[in-house]
Protein backbone atom coordinates (compact mmCIF):
# COMPACT_ATOMS: atom_id res chain seq x y z
CA UNK A 1 0.00 0.00 0.00
CA UNK A 2 1.13 3.48 -0.76
CA UNK A 3 1.12 5.58 2.40
CA UNK A 4 2.47 8.97 3.37
CA UNK A 5 4.05 8.72 6.82
CA UNK A 6 5.61 11.05 9.29
CA UNK A 7 8.58 8.78 9.95
CA UNK A 8 9.43 10.48 13.22
CA UNK A 9 6.02 9.64 14.73
CA UNK A 10 5.43 6.26 13.09
CA UNK A 11 8.87 4.65 13.17
CA UNK A 12 12.01 4.67 15.27
CA UNK A 13 13.39 7.19 12.75
CA UNK A 14 15.94 4.84 11.21
CA UNK A 15 16.25 3.32 7.75
CA UNK A 16 17.50 -0.26 7.83
CA UNK A 17 19.08 -2.61 5.34
CA UNK A 18 18.75 -6.37 5.55
CA UNK A 19 22.12 -6.59 7.33
CA UNK A 20 21.13 -4.21 10.12
CA UNK A 21 19.64 -5.22 13.44
CA UNK A 22 16.35 -3.76 14.65
CA UNK A 23 14.41 -4.12 17.89
CA UNK A 24 11.56 -6.24 16.44
CA UNK A 25 11.95 -9.78 17.82
CA UNK A 26 8.98 -10.66 20.02
CA UNK A 27 10.09 -13.93 21.63
CA UNK A 28 8.19 -15.98 19.04
CA UNK A 29 5.04 -13.96 19.89
CA UNK A 30 4.30 -16.29 22.82
CA UNK A 31 0.95 -17.01 21.18
CA UNK A 32 -0.08 -13.35 21.12
CA UNK A 33 -1.36 -13.27 17.49
CA UNK A 34 -2.79 -9.74 17.82
CA UNK A 35 -1.16 -8.93 14.48
CA UNK A 36 -3.21 -11.73 12.85
CA UNK A 37 -6.56 -10.30 13.92
CA UNK A 38 -8.70 -7.39 12.79
CA UNK A 39 -6.47 -6.76 9.79
CA UNK A 40 -9.36 -6.21 7.39
CA UNK A 41 -8.13 -6.22 3.83
CA UNK A 42 -4.60 -5.02 4.61
CA UNK A 43 -2.68 -8.26 4.03
CA UNK A 44 -2.05 -7.67 0.34
CA UNK A 45 -0.28 -10.54 -1.41
CA UNK A 46 2.07 -10.28 -4.35
CA UNK A 47 2.89 -12.89 -7.01
CA UNK A 48 5.80 -14.20 -4.89
CA UNK A 49 3.38 -14.90 -2.04
CA UNK A 50 0.79 -16.43 -4.36
CA UNK A 51 3.34 -18.81 -5.87
CA UNK A 52 4.16 -20.10 -2.36
CA UNK A 53 0.48 -20.36 -1.42
CA UNK A 54 -0.43 -22.20 -4.63
CA UNK A 55 2.30 -24.78 -3.96
CA UNK A 56 1.41 -25.12 -0.28
CA UNK A 57 -2.33 -25.54 -0.89
CA UNK A 58 -1.91 -27.46 -4.16
CA UNK A 59 -4.20 -25.20 -6.16
CA UNK A 60 -4.15 -22.44 -8.75
CA UNK A 61 -4.93 -18.73 -8.37
CA UNK A 62 -8.67 -19.28 -8.93
CA UNK A 63 -8.62 -21.91 -6.19
CA UNK A 64 -6.93 -19.46 -3.84
CA UNK A 65 -9.62 -16.90 -4.62
CA UNK A 66 -12.27 -19.44 -3.67
CA UNK A 67 -10.52 -20.46 -0.45
CA UNK A 68 -8.40 -17.76 1.11
CA UNK A 69 -8.05 -14.67 -1.08
CA UNK A 70 -10.33 -11.87 -2.16
CA UNK A 71 -9.84 -9.03 -4.64
CA UNK A 72 -10.06 -5.39 -3.60
CA UNK A 73 -9.05 -2.01 -4.94
CA UNK A 74 -5.75 -0.83 -3.48
CA UNK A 75 -4.44 2.55 -4.55
CA UNK A 76 -6.34 2.30 -7.83
CA UNK A 77 -5.43 -1.30 -8.69
CA UNK A 78 -7.32 -4.54 -8.17
CA UNK A 79 -5.10 -6.69 -5.92
CA UNK A 80 -5.61 -9.85 -3.85
CA UNK A 81 -5.53 -9.90 -0.07
CA UNK A 82 -5.86 -12.62 2.57
CA UNK A 83 -9.42 -13.05 3.82
CA UNK A 84 -10.29 -12.74 7.47
CA UNK A 85 -12.52 -15.35 9.11
CA UNK A 86 -16.11 -14.12 9.10
CA UNK A 87 -16.92 -15.06 12.69
CA UNK A 88 -13.68 -13.90 14.36
CA UNK A 89 -12.10 -11.38 11.94
CA UNK A 90 -8.84 -13.30 12.34
CA UNK A 91 -6.62 -14.41 9.48
CA UNK A 92 -7.89 -17.58 7.80
CA UNK A 93 -4.55 -19.23 8.62
CA UNK A 94 -4.65 -18.53 12.36
CA UNK A 95 -5.34 -21.72 14.31
CA UNK A 96 -7.09 -22.13 17.67
CA UNK A 97 -3.73 -21.95 19.49
CA UNK A 98 -3.02 -18.50 18.06
CA UNK A 99 -0.37 -19.81 15.68
CA UNK A 100 -0.03 -19.55 11.89
CA UNK A 101 -0.80 -22.74 9.98
CA UNK A 102 1.42 -21.65 7.08
CA UNK A 103 4.23 -19.89 8.95
CA UNK A 104 6.97 -21.19 6.61
CA UNK A 105 5.04 -19.86 3.60
CA UNK A 106 3.44 -16.77 5.18
CA UNK A 107 2.98 -13.73 2.94
CA UNK A 108 5.62 -11.01 2.84
CA UNK A 109 3.36 -8.63 4.76
CA UNK A 110 3.31 -11.07 7.68
CA UNK A 111 6.96 -12.03 7.23
CA UNK A 112 8.10 -8.44 7.69
CA UNK A 113 5.73 -7.33 10.47
CA UNK A 114 6.27 -4.93 12.23
CA UNK A 115 8.68 -3.75 9.55
CA UNK A 116 7.62 -1.83 6.48
CA UNK A 117 9.42 -0.78 3.33
CA UNK A 118 10.29 2.79 2.42
CA UNK A 119 10.94 3.06 -1.32
CA UNK A 120 13.39 5.69 -2.48
CA UNK A 121 14.17 5.77 -6.18
CA UNK A 122 14.86 2.24 -7.40
CA UNK A 123 15.69 0.91 -3.93
CA UNK A 124 14.07 0.59 -0.53
CA UNK A 125 14.89 0.57 3.13
CA UNK A 126 13.16 -1.27 5.93
CA UNK A 127 11.48 0.81 8.59
CA UNK A 128 10.52 -0.27 12.09
CA UNK A 129 6.85 0.66 12.61
CA UNK A 130 7.11 1.00 16.37
CA UNK A 131 3.39 1.24 17.15
CA UNK A 132 2.30 -1.85 15.21
CA UNK A 133 3.35 -4.65 17.58
CA UNK A 134 2.24 -4.34 21.20
CA UNK A 135 4.85 -6.75 22.59
CA UNK A 136 6.89 -4.74 25.11
CA UNK A 137 10.33 -6.36 25.43
CA UNK A 138 11.43 -6.72 21.82
CA UNK A 139 14.97 -7.95 21.19
CA UNK A 140 17.30 -6.90 18.39
CA UNK A 141 17.51 -9.25 15.42
CA UNK A 142 19.13 -8.99 11.99
CA UNK A 143 16.51 -7.96 9.42
CA UNK A 144 17.33 -10.76 6.95
CA UNK A 145 17.00 -13.35 9.71
CA UNK A 146 13.61 -11.91 10.67
CA UNK A 147 12.34 -11.94 7.07
CA UNK A 148 13.54 -15.54 6.74
CA UNK A 149 13.54 -16.23 3.00
CA UNK A 150 15.83 -18.69 1.22
CA UNK A 151 17.23 -16.20 -1.31
CA UNK A 152 17.11 -12.67 0.09
CA UNK A 153 18.72 -11.21 -3.06
CA UNK A 154 16.02 -12.63 -5.32
CA UNK A 155 13.30 -11.67 -2.85
CA UNK A 156 14.40 -8.06 -2.52
CA UNK A 157 14.95 -7.71 -6.28
CA UNK A 158 11.44 -9.03 -6.89
CA UNK A 159 10.01 -6.55 -4.36
CA UNK A 160 11.72 -3.64 -6.12
CA UNK A 161 10.56 -4.78 -9.57
CA UNK A 162 7.00 -5.41 -8.39
CA UNK A 163 6.82 -2.02 -6.67
CA UNK A 164 8.08 -0.27 -9.82
CA UNK A 165 5.65 -2.24 -12.00
CA UNK A 166 2.66 -1.28 -9.81
CA UNK A 167 3.82 2.34 -9.71
CA UNK A 168 3.88 2.43 -13.52
CA UNK A 169 0.43 0.84 -13.74
CA UNK A 170 -0.98 3.44 -11.33
CA UNK A 171 0.50 6.20 -13.50
CA UNK A 172 -1.12 4.61 -16.58
CA UNK A 173 -4.51 4.68 -14.85
CA UNK A 174 -4.10 8.36 -13.95
CA UNK A 175 -3.23 9.16 -17.58
CA UNK A 176 -6.06 7.08 -19.00
CA UNK A 177 -8.73 6.17 -16.41
CA UNK A 178 -10.90 4.59 -19.11
CA UNK A 179 -8.36 1.73 -19.30
CA UNK A 180 -8.55 0.81 -15.60
CA UNK A 181 -10.18 -2.57 -16.29
CA UNK A 182 -7.53 -3.58 -18.85
CA UNK A 183 -4.70 -2.40 -16.60
CA UNK A 184 -6.09 -4.29 -13.61
CA UNK A 185 -6.46 -7.44 -15.69
CA UNK A 186 -2.86 -7.04 -16.88
CA UNK A 187 -1.69 -6.86 -13.25
CA UNK A 188 -3.76 -9.91 -12.23
CA UNK A 189 -2.11 -12.00 -15.01
CA UNK A 190 1.07 -12.00 -12.93
CA UNK A 191 -0.71 -14.00 -10.22
CA UNK A 192 -1.51 -16.97 -12.48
Amino acid sequence: MVRQLDLDNYTDGRKYTRDDKARIACDDCKGCSKCCQNMGKSIIVDPWDVKKLKARLNTNFDGLLQMILELNMVDGLLLPNIKMQENTDACVFLNNNGRCNIHEDRPGFCRMFPLGRLYEGDDFFYINQVHECTYKDKEKIKIKKWIDVDDIDAYENFQKEWHNFLTEKRKEIIKNPDNIKDICMEVLKYYN
